[in-house]
């Protein structure tokens, strides 16, 4: 195996990921074995679990025919196969966006989407959900010659007329780089396939990495879900310059609008100098050649708006060579090694962050709730002991008292607990209304009416104005959401109260909910709306059948996905808000019986009181064992979550 610090690290933090997993696990069976459990509990440890098995770590390379990008990919990631993996060569190599990942329920093969495909009104992530749309060819991950004739057909091509290439939206004549593309023959070089997707077994695509080449400049313009998904949410982006040709105003302009912008995240965005071997000259010392590569970074980082030190220089196609031959000198000079720490130190600590806090924050309110079950329970112990112990020497019309007492307690509680139900019912209403408010049905409806209403319109006023009033109505619905949110906040603090007054039980407040997060979203796709077509220039230079069938495709796309993760959340946070008094509720309930129960039997003298106090004793040790080991499983989340990501040793091939 090479010496890669990236897939050292990776397989720290894999094991990392791993150590909290295990914690959670063992913390999970506990609570079934203490019968601490309940559904909604279990469905938080599940959902955390999920995510810690399903993390993904998505690295994108972006860059302009001829820069280098896929010997790049290869080697930073696939030296150690001793070969190139992906096609690299003159030219243009990777034709369509490609996707390198590993699912372990899918077969080892590359999955292609038809160009065809640009026709319909559906976006990639909905045709990922479409199996039967997408050509599968499998390979031998352990035959070279299978491999790498598989991945050449990324690369395969057709030639077609302006026209068809016009209609699938690979062609525009006001374009003048695209009218170069025309042979004599009439007909332009269009890739056969929309989007790859290759599931390959290797180590690092096995603990969750995903690669995202592209397919140069022009494809990013040709498919917005690249511009609104799969870049801005890329954790690393690396823009790939070619050291031969400096930045170019294509390069320019994107990484201007899809890498850099102020909309796009900041983090994990790099440059690269690539193809530095072009500037060794034998007949140049090693200082005149650093110098001359001091002022091509400098001149890079001048027109990138970056400081000289944040372009990374480096040669792809010698390091992933001296990574082969096991070439140390060359390797150092080729720089690649710098490369890859800056992108894993780049990349480690803020994908840790992200996914540390995210569990803390969950296994922290589900270890409060089990610590207040058991306060309660304890709670419960403690009372029912000091009243048996006020009986002890007391006659048997005193006993009589004691139970006549303890029924009207469970009456009273009974009918709390009406009052709870038709709270209940209320809460229930409202949480319909504010589900309604960011439901798909009523999205999905003005999704359609706005796509109707753009396809007939014959001016781009009309456009707008149907755009305008689409992203309106959405923040209209997120902004009434919030206002139900307030009302169900208030009703529950409350009840809380209430209840908190009449039978004891834990006064909480109510976990905080907001919907602004979406509406941060939902700003930021309409500034991409905005910045993409809200201008007379960009509204001109781009047909309307492009905007309605691919551009609002996406977009609308993207708008479910905010309110399906509003959805998951606001039903996340109306269980939270209704668990802990659901919880207390039926504690108390049991409670209650218990102590009748208990007053019967030494009232029936079946039991003695020492020997009921004897038991509540042993009860209340059990609870106090209980939440000395709530405790420990605290202290192992925390040390795992803190944990060092420690990398493996590994001795290069």
């Amino acid at each position: 195996m090479e010496n890669n610090k990236l897939a050292l690290q990776f397989d720290g933090y894999a094991r990392w990921r791993q150590g909290i997993g295990d914690v959670l696990e063992a913390y999970q069976h506990w609570l079934m074995e203490k019968q601490l459990s309940d559904a909604e509990t279990e469905q938080r440890i599940h959902h955390q679990l999920n995510r810690l098995r399903e993390d993904k770590l998505v690295v994108a390379f972006v860059a302009e025919f001829s820069r280098g990008k896929s010997e790049l990919i290869n080697a930073i990631f696939f030296a150690g196969y001793g070969h190139r993996l992906l096609p690299s060569g003159v030219g243009r190599t990777t034709m369509c966006p490609t996707e390198l990942r590993f699912d372990h329920g899918n077969p080892v093969s590359i999955s292609l989407l038809p160009i065809e495909t640009n026709h319909q009104q559906i976006t990639i992530a909905e045709y990922k959900r479409l199996p039967q749309a997408w050509s599968t060819i499998a390979f031998d991950a352990y035959s070279r010659e299978s491999m790498v004739e598989a991945f050449k057909e990324v690369s395969r091509t057709r030639r077609v007329s302006i026209e068809e290439a016009q209609n699938l939206g690979l062609f525009d004549p006001e374009v003048q780089d695209d009218g170069m593309l025309v042979g004599a023959d009439g007909q332009i070089e269009i890739p056969c396939w929309r989007y790859a997707m290759i599931n390959f077994p290797h180590p690092l695509l096995k603990q969750g990495l995903v690669i995202l080449d592209t397919p140069g400049l022009n494809a990013i313009g040709a498919e917005p879900e690249l511009t609104m998904n799969m870049l801005p949410n890329a954790h690393a982006v690396l823009f790939i310059l070619g050291a031969d040709t400096g930045v170019t105003k294509s390069e320019m302009e994107v990484w201007r609008r899809y890498i850099s912008g102020e909309r796009w995240k900041q983090k994990g965005r790099m440059a690269v100098l690539n193809k530095i071997d072009g500037l060794w000259d034998a007949l140049k010392s090693d200082d005149e050649i650093e110098i001359e590569l001091i002022k091509q970074l400098q001149s890079t980082a001048d027109l990138l708006g970056m400081h000289r030190d944040q372009i990374l220089p480096t040669s792809a196609q010698k390091g992933l060579f001296a990574k082969v031959k096991g070439d140390q000198p060359l390797l150092l000079k080729s720089r690649l090694l710098q490369l890859e720490k800056t992108l894993t130190d780049a990349l480690m600590p803020a994908k840790r962050e992200i996914v540390g806090e995210g569990i803390r924050h969950e296994v922290n309110i589900l270890m409060q709730q089990t610590r207040d079950l058991l306060a309660l329970r304890l709670k419960g112990v403690h009372a029912q002991s000091e009243e048996l112990r006020c009986l002890q020497g007391k006659n048997e019309d005193v006993v009589a008292q004691m139970m006549v007492k303890v029924k009207q307690d469970k009456a009273n509680f009974e009918k709390g607990w009406q009052r709870y139900q038709a709270m209940r019912s209320v809460f229930s209403v409202q949480s319909q209304q504010l589900l309604e408010e960011i439901g798909l049905s009523g999205l999905k409806s003005k999704v359609r009416t706005t796509r109707e209403t753009m396809v007939k319109a014959v001016f781009t006023k009309t456009i707008r104005q149907a755009m305008d009033d689409f992203f309106f109505d959405l923040k209209r619905r997120m902004m009434n959401a919030d206002v139900q949110v307030l009302e169900i906040r208030k009703m529950m603090e409350a009840m809380y109260e209430k209840f908190a007054k009449e039978h004891g039980l834990m006064q909480k407040t109510p976990p905080p909910f907001s919907t602004s997060r979406y509406l941060k979203g939902l700003n930021k796709l309409e500034t991409v709306y905005r910045d993409q077509f809200n201008t007379m220039f960009n509204m001109i230079a781009h047909e309307k059948l492009t905007l309605t069938s691919k551009f609002f495709e996406t977009l609308a796309s993207h708008v479910i996905v905010e309110y399906e993760a509003a959805n998951r959340d606001a039903e996340s946070w109306l269980k939270a808000v209704i668990a802990p008094m659901e919880s207390q509720m039926r504690e108390h309930h049991m409670q209650v019986k218990r102590r009748l129960e208990s007053i019967k039997r030494i009232y029936q003298a079946t039991d003695t009181l020492e020997e009921r106090i004897t038991e509540l004793n042993q009860v209340d040790l059990a609870i106090q064992r209980q939440l000395a080991e709530l405790s420990r499983f605290e202290a192992q989340i925390n040390q795992a979550l803190s944990d060092e990501i420690v990398e493996t040793q590994e001795v290069a091939a």
